[in-house]
């Protein structure tokens, strides 16, 4: 079976977890990397050991059938959608786009060149997680009642400064919710269900950035549950994140991606409560393994393969970034923002 021929777009810290991922996948091969830095071609080339090419035509006209971007956030879009137009299948980091009219175009050139799109939201891979997903759906906790989720988080000051783009609304698309928060919010609301409205508000309290470094928010759920979000990078030391998930039933509670409390009613469905180390980002953004990343990477080769949609694609990948949006949203306008439609 020949090996799926793998291109980067982007050359930051990221793309190292996806090297060491591909290398070690027997089915796959790094073979080009973009980068629109003159300055970084020559040192990217030595670091990863692959041409790296400065403009997209150049890179695109590789033999490369997957692209997996990895640049600044607000720049997905542009990336996905020239691969898509050149024939290429894509794996964007998340999130897919800073809005979800911007995800909504992405998806249609992707449906229009008929390439595979997915999105690397890979806390979903954890196996506490999929304990959790599995009593949840199978209803071990009855009806919903509550689910929350918590990302206070720590940056330091160099983390903002020593980057063009983090903190800035046109690039980040904000900040602590949409960069840190995503992949915590995406679990949320994959256990919870589809959100009808929220209310939120941000504020930058510490950092000199656009975007929000605090924010807090509630959500009302389509089955009836309520929930609450917490979100920050200005919240020293910095915690690991965390989800509550309360049915009628009893209670789950993650933390750091390991399950820290199960209180069902149903004993029996109990799993084994342990500290495994999974990586959390709470401090250090480069303290996360790549087992996760590997098994997003090693699913979206089946899915080309097989000719089926990835774990996460386009509409998946963008429920999360409509919620978020519409936290901003709430919190500019200072009223309830209405997403049932």
């Amino acid at each position: 079976m020949s090996k799926i021929k793998i291109g980067i777009v982007g050359t930051g810290s990221i793309v190292k977890t996806y090297q060491k991922c591909i290398d070690e996948l027997a089915d796959s091969q790094l073979v080009a990397l973009y980068t629109k830095s003159e300055d970084r071609k020559a040192v990217a080339e030595k670091q990863f050991g692959v041409p790296v090419f400065s403009t997209m035509d150049d890179f695109l006209e590789n033999d490369i059938d997957l692209v997996c971007v990895c640049n600044e956030s607000g720049r997905h879009g542009e990336a996905i959608m020239a691969a898509a137009r050149a024939g290429k299948h894509v794996l964007s980091e998340k999130p897919l786009e800073t809005t979800p009219e911007k995800i909504d175009k992405i998806i249609e050139v992707c449906a229009d060149h008929s390439v595979k799109l997915g999105c690397t939201l890979q806390n979903r891979c954890g196996t506490p997680y999929q304990r959790v997903l599995s009593a949840v759906r199978s209803g071990k906790l009855g009806k919903p009642i509550m689910g929350n989720a918590h990302i206070n988080w720590y940056r330091n000051e160099s983390y903002y400064a020593d980057s063009d783009w983090k903190g800035t609304r046109e690039y980040d698309g904000g900040a602590a919710f949409i960069n840190q928060g995503i992949h915590t919010i995406d679990l949320l609301l994959h256990l919870m269900g589809p959100v009808t409205s929220v209310f939120g508000k941000v504020d930058t309290l510490v950092h000199d950035i656009e975007g929000e470094d605090v924010g807090a928010a509630i959500l009302n759920f389509r089955n009836g549950a309520i929930g609450n979000i917490t979100a920050g990078t200005a919240l020293y030391p910095g915690y690991p994140e965390r989800i509550d998930i309360y049915g009628e039933k009893g209670s789950i509670l993650m933390e750091g991606g390991n399950v820290k409390a199960w209180n069902v009613k149903d004993a029996s469905s109990a799993p084994q409560i342990s500290d495994e180390i999974h990586g959390s980002g709470a401090a250090d953004p480069e303290a996360i393994g790549h087992q996760n990343h590997k098994m997003v990477i090693a699913d979206m080769i089946a899915a080309i393969r097989n000719d089926r949609s990835p774990m996460v694609d386009g509409a998946e990948a963008r429920k999360a970034v409509a919620v978020i949006n519409a936290i901003y949203e709430a919190s500019q306008k200072g009223h309830l923002v209405d997403l049932s439609e």
